[in-house]
């Protein structure tokens, strides 16, 4: 059990650096004029979306659900569990906006300024210390 929880924590810090790191790369994909740098963004937002964010989401969600298996009953009787899920959901919806994005920016269609980029560039920071107060301190509501 403690290999999969450790499996699970490593693929979601993978995971958290890629939407951390994604966004940021929008900001400065956005501000520059320049083809050439414009194929390097695109190659670095394409490689970092579906080589590193999409599998580390995918073992997140299969070691969460693995660990999860192990006392399923109890977690689901318990409310910070149900908060989590509903904030993991959340996660995953921002996760996918983030790869229509990178499409947009593949097709040469982004419409936003830098500063729309920098705003979402905090919302994996909200999701992340929700999400480690719920499993860490498991509140009682």
């Amino acid at each position: 059990m403690l290999w999969i929880k450790a499996i699970h924590l490593i693929a979601m810090v993978a995971w958290f650096a890629g939407l951390f790191y994604l966004p940021r790369l929008f900001v400065y994909h956005s501000r520059w004029n320049n083809p050439t740098c414009d194929e390097h963004f695109k190659i670095m937002e394409r490689k970092l979306y579906f080589m590193i964010m999409n599998p580390a989401a995918f073992l997140t969600l299969l070691f969460g659900f693995w660990t999860a298996s192990y006392n399923f009953s109890g977690y689901m009787h318990a409310p910070w569990m149900h908060l989590k899920l509903t904030l993991v959901f959340l996660l995953i919806l921002f996760h996918l906006y983030l790869g229509q994005l990178v499409r947009r920016f593949q097709r040469q269609k982004n419409t936003y300024p830098a500063a729309y980029f920098r705003w979402i560039n905090e919302i994996p920071t909200f999701f992340l210390i929700v999400i480690v107060i719920l499993a860490v301190v498991k509140p009682v509501f």
